[in-house]
């Protein structure tokens, strides 16, 4: 097991997803955001079915730094309720991860 996860957000435009993974990086909330799309999401919201094009974010981050991701995600998304699910890295390249470690800020203490 690593101190290090995956944090998922999925975002309307292209735009809105380099705009959060720059200002995650920027920040060493994030060592690396790989941007993903356009996918297509099946949903049901407020009661019907939907359909969009969106483009999905893959943050790569240190566990204790969460609160902080969500909420510049949360600041700079344009969604009401915007996807945003943490998954745990359990392992990886050695090389990658110590790169990861030197990436990200380190968790508040």
């Amino acid at each position: 097991m690593t101190d290090f996860i995956q944090i998922l957000t999925t975002v309307e435009k292209r735009e809105d997803a380099e705009k959060i993974a720059r200002a995650l990086v920027e920040r060493r909330l994030a060592a690396c955001v790989q941007i993903v799309g356009p996918i297509v999401s099946i949903y049901r919201w407020r009661k019907k079915i939907e359909r969009a094009e969106e483009f999905q974010c893959w943050i790569k981050t240190r566990a204790g730094l969460y609160p902080q991701v969500e909420a510049a995600v949360r600041q700079l998304h344009s969604y009401e309720v915007p996807e945003i699910l943490a998954l745990p890295i359990l392992d990886g390249g050695k090389d990658y991860l110590a790169w990861l470690e030197d990436s990200v800020a380190h968790s508040p203490t």
